[in-house]
């Protein structure tokens, strides 16, 4: 059941793809722009399906960054208090700074830079999905977001699955 797909819904599933990028200037913009323009178009099959997959990566995201701040927090709440008694112990000691001081820093640091790569990893994987997402949907094709957990039921079938990229 191959049906052609016009410019106006390549158009328009790009458009859900893309702004998806508002977040960056407005607070929740990733959620609410591409919801509004699926809302308004999801009587076509095609933008319906590219609607639900954004809307589901986008919640997908959040979920994966609110769990990366969940492992981290009790983490963060321990290095919070030692580093208040390590800027005592500085206070105290006054250029008298020990070898064992720095040791205890040092693994502070390393967990904030692991979460700090972890988010970064997470950020430059968005940018991938949702540019391969809209280059899909621009070329008429449907897309499914890698990693993607589905909130809102999609309707893709296996014989459709096959032509996914």
């Amino acid at each position: 059941m191959e049906t052609t797909i016009s410019e106006n819904q390549k158009n328009t599933s790009t458009f859900i793809h893309l702004s998806t990028f508002l977040k960056y200037f407005f607070p929740f913009a990733n959620y609410i722009a591409p919801l509004l323009i699926w809302t308004f178009n999801k009587e076509k099959a095609f933008v319906d399906e590219h609607g639900k997959q954004a809307i589901n990566f986008q919640l997908s995201i959040l979920v994966y960054t609110l769990s990366i701040g969940l492992i981290c927090l009790p983490f963060f709440i321990v290095f919070a208090t030692d580093f208040v008694s390590l800027i005592d112990a500085i206070d105290h000691s006054a250029g008298e700074f020990s070898v064992n001081n720095i040791r205890n820093l040092s693994g502070y640091i390393l967990l904030f830079g692991l979460a700090i790569l972890l988010l970064l990893g997470l950020f430059v994987f968005e940018l991938y999905a949702v540019i391969n997402a809209s280059i899909h949907a621009s070329k008429g094709q449907l897309y499914k977001y890698p990693l993607s957990i589905p909130f809102i039921k999609t309707n893709l079938n296996p014989i459709q699955n096959e032509h996914i990229h």
